[in-house]
């Protein structure tokens, strides 16, 4: 098993669409890239602890490879709005990769470079050290199949998680 730490906008959004992917075991929702320790989803939201909103996305990569996964990543936010996505706007909603190893920094670079190829315009995604990632509250954890009636899971999630089932429709998990 293979964990990545991705930020990219909220992270309903992302939790929502790598639990539908066959191979992925688990899916946390949390906080990394800031400076104040176990901080809580309202400290974040106030931009001022240089936390992103991220997951931690646990996979087997003898079922879906890496490459597959961040590819997901970068078709899933646009990488090019530094410190927000859509009507999301704050340091909170960055695009960012956190490599835990080399060996996955040079992966996150690939798939960096792979995505220029598609997104005009310039990508900021950083790519940064993972330091303490912490576990976002509970209410937060699988948002989208606990609230799938909710506003933004409806007007946001939603309409990415369709639009990786039909991207990766091999690697949807059957219902």
């Amino acid at each position: 098993m293979r964990t990545f730490v991705l930020a990219g906008g909220c992270f309903w959004c992302l939790d929502a669409v790598y639990r539908t992917l066959e191979g992925v075991t688990d899916v946390v929702s949390g906080y990394t890239g800031g400076k104040v320790p176990n901080p809580s989803y309202e400290q974040v939201c106030t931009g001022t602890t240089d936390h992103a909103e991220a997951v931690a996305v646990t996979f087997d990569e003898t079922v879906i490879p890496s490459s597959v996964i961040l590819d997901v990543f970068f078709s899933l936010h646009d990488p090019r709005q530094l410190n927000r996505q859509g009507n999301d706007v704050g340091t909170q909603y960055r695009s960012a990769m956190f490599y835990a190893d080399d060996e996955q920094k040079s992966e996150f670079e690939a798939a960096r470079d792979r995505a220029a190829e598609y997104w005009d315009g310039g990508i900021v995604t950083s790519i940064t050290r993972l330091g303490e990632f912490y576990r976002a509250e509970e209410y937060h954890q699988d948002f989208f199949a606990k609230n799938p009636n909710q506003g933004y899971c409806l007007a946001v999630a939603l309409p990415k998680v369709n639009k990786i089932r039909k991207s990766y429709a091999q690697y949807i998990k059957a219902a």
